[in-house]
């Protein structure tokens, strides 16, 4: 085994790593909208539980995050809360962050 096959080997695993923890950011941050969300509309706390389970879900929908933008601002909306997507945007920001603080905590 050369060594350029144990770094290759070594790439492809962080590659790996790496997207494994992104792929959990995602779902922790669409998680912790989901309950924002949920806390605007006025839900109970089984209904916040589903419901951020289904925008978790939601996000499977396609890449990006415009799936999760579109079920957030029509369900919002439906409730009769009063959204921008710029606003969503925001919270999607912020909740970036703390899904990743909490990640990294997790990790320690």
């Amino acid at each position: 085994m050369s060594a350029f096959d144990d770094r290759e080997r070594a790439f492809e695993a962080k590659f790996a790593r790496d997207q494994d923890a992104l792929f959990r950011i995602t779902a922790r941050r669409n998680r912790l909208v989901g309950e924002w969300a949920a806390e605007r509309m006025g839900l109970t706390p089984e209904e916040t539980d589903a419901y951020a389970k289904a925008v978790v879900q939601a996000d499977f929908e396609e890449a990006g995050d415009e799936d999760v933008i579109r079920k957030l601002a029509g369900d919002l909306t439906g409730a009769g809360v009063e959204i921008s997507d710029a606003e969503i945007r925001s919270v999607l920001n912020d909740k970036t962050a703390e899904a990743r603080r909490q990640f990294m905590d997790s990790q320690n």
